[in-house]
């Protein structure tokens, strides 16, 4: 935990008693040199140039929340041209207030991949990214509670946004508070929807931080300074700026951060390849192993079938540590993952000098539209059939399971409780069918609400998280077996992943998810849900199914490095 508060100190979270001047003059020459023999200067440097809007009184609301839109261009390097022009024009002539924030997006008419415009940007800044997953095929039950526009509000969704630097960012040890939510929704406004802050938290926010998390905090949460969003037909280039003088970060801080960022945009980009990741694995080990598992997943069946007990679910979790002959490229990675995940979010977290956060789940916490907001239940799995019969006889296996209803049912009651306890009322449909994938099926059921009140996404969060289908239920039963049992620190692994915004905010749950850290490989996360049934090969095999998208890319790469 000390370690991330001193490490803090250079990430800008105490700008507020710190200003950027005062940080530069306390450091000699010769400091300098000693540090930067760790990091280079420019990382040293991008690295003071943060504002951490948590430090912030989320009272006093922002000078303005605006977005500009530019006239369209036809390629990458002409939007960042234009930007570069608009940012120095804001420079000239800026806004006479003490705090604010400012979108300025151009518009390019030809869509450009996301992923691929960030695979081609300087990995020594902090990166974020979120794919939303398409939902063909499945009755959008939001529609029915949420308006079309509210104050003008009509923006499209992006298909994915990526984004690079920090125009202002949330964090902090302590737990996500309402204070803290406050302070985001501070930078927000249902007038400029694509202001969005992106993030996640902690499974566990009263956990022990593990080193390899320390850097992402309690929670953490970024509004890029600039960000590439992909649409179905056309893409956007956009810039923030993000300043409040209470922070001792100036209007004039922020376009010059802004700048320094802007200088290092690439335009070049390349449709990444999906086929080849470079690398071989040369360890796997996993956390519990599978000898401790296995008395791991009887303890808890005791525990559940022990007269009076109140537990009738709790899902217990592996880490699989990855090491591989190269660095893994987790943006790479991710693309891979993109190629077979139509169905799925893809996300990447990563602050500034930390491992790269990566994910591609099925599972949605919540969509909040205005006063619209639904949920799912995810849960039971069964692997995908060989041909179209045997995969719908293991569908229908899964369908008639009673194990597997008990843990559906279980999942989908539980969220039915939490979603009348903020909404007016609540609809469920279909009460349980079978959602596949592309390796996997679960059973699955959709739930929507209106909310009582358009102000209650604080409460959303703190209500949904943890689902049982990732914790268990009742929820603080499972979730402190699983602190008694689990020996690893999930970190983010089965937090909410996801973005706020003024007119909308959607969360995943951060399954199917990797930590990847450069010179040590991957942590490669996944769970499983015990109830009175549950049998510890069963579950095994289910952990290694379940990570198989990530391992299977890398076996598959050294495959074709044995044949070539």
């Amino acid at each position: 935990m000390a370690s991330l508060q001193s490490s803090s100190y250079f990430l800008g979270t105490n700008l507020k008693k710190h200003n950027s001047k005062s940080i530069f003059q306390s450091y000699s020459p010769t400091s300098f040199t000693k540090f930067s023999s760790r990091v280079s200067r420019q990382r040293f440097l991008l690295c003071l140039l943060y504002m951490n809007g948590c430090e912030a009184d989320n009272k006093s609301p922002l000078g303005t929340v605006e977005t500009r839109t530019l006239s369209s261009v036809t390629s990458p390097a002409a939007a960042t041209e234009r930007l570069i022009t608009a940012v120095s024009n804001l420079k000239s002539q800026p806004p006479p207030l003490s705090s604010g924030i400012v979108r300025l997006q151009v518009p390019i008419d030809q869509r450009i991949g996301a992923i691929d415009w960030l695979h081609a940007q300087n990995d020594a800044l902090p990166r974020s990214f979120f794919s939303r997953r398409s939902d063909a095929g499945r009755p959008d039950l939001l529609h029915d509670f949420a308006s079309e526009s509210v104050n003008g509000s009509s923006d499209r969704n992006p298909v994915s946004v990526a984004g690079i630097g920090s125009a202002v960012f949330f964090r902090d040890l302590d737990p996500f508070s309402h204070d803290d939510w406050r302070s985001i929704r501070r930078f927000l406004s249902s007038k400029s929807p694509l202001i969005r802050a992106y993030g996640g938290l902690r499974f566990d926010p009263n956990g022990k931080i593990a080193v390899e998390w320390e850097k992402f905090g309690s929670f953490y949460f970024t509004v890029p300074q600039v960000e590439f969003d992909e649409y179905g037909g056309n893409s956007m280039l956009a810039a923030t700026v993000a300043w409040d003088d209470e922070l001792s970060w100036t209007l004039e801080n922020a376009i010059e951060a802004l700048q320094e960022t802007m200088l290092q945009v690439s335009s070049v980009v390349m449709r990444l390849r999906r086929e080849s990741l470079g690398v071989s694995v040369v360890s796997k080990n996993h956390v519990p192993s599978e000898v401790t598992y296995y008395p791991a997943v009887n303890t808890a069946l005791e525990i559940i079938k022990a007269k009076n007990s109140p537990l009738s679910k709790v899902v217990l979790a592996r880490s699989s540590r990855i090491i591989t002959d190269t660095d893994i490229d987790p943006i790479a990675w991710l693309a891979r993952l993109q190629s077979e995940g139509q169905d799925a979010y893809q996300f990447c977290l990563q602050p500034p000098g930390a491992p790269a956060f990566i994910g591609n789940t099925p599972e949605r916490l919540f969509h909040r539209k205005h006063l619209g907001v639904c949920s799912e239940a995810l849960a039971a799995t069964r692997p995908r059939g060989d041909s179209g019969v045997s995969d719908l006889e293991i569908e229908r296996d899964l369908l008639t399971s009673s194990k597997d209803d008990l843990e559906f049912s279980i999942v989908r009651e539980n969220i039915r409780e939490k979603l009348k306890a903020i909404c007016d009322r609540v609809i469920v449909k279909p009460q349980k069918t079978v959602r596949k994938l592309a390796r996997i099926q679960h059973l699955y059921s959709q739930l929507a609400g209106q909310l009582k009140r358009e102000d209650d996404e604080f409460d959303i969060l703190t209500v949904l998280h943890p689902t049982p289908a990732v914790c268990g239920c009742p929820v603080e039963e499972a979730r402190l077996l699983i602190k008694q049992i689990e020996s690893f620190d999930r970190g983010m692994y089965a937090g909410p992943i996801g973005f706020f915004g003024g007119g909308e905010s959607e969360f995943s749950v951060g399954i199917r998810s990797a930590l990847v850290e450069k010179g040590l490989g991957a942590l490669i996360y996944a769970g499983t849900g015990i109830v009175s049934g549950s049998n510890p090969t069963s579950e095994w095999s289910e952990l290694d199914l379940k990570i198989s998208q990530f391992t299977k890319s890398l076996e598959h790469e050294q495959a074709l490095q044995r044949i070539n």
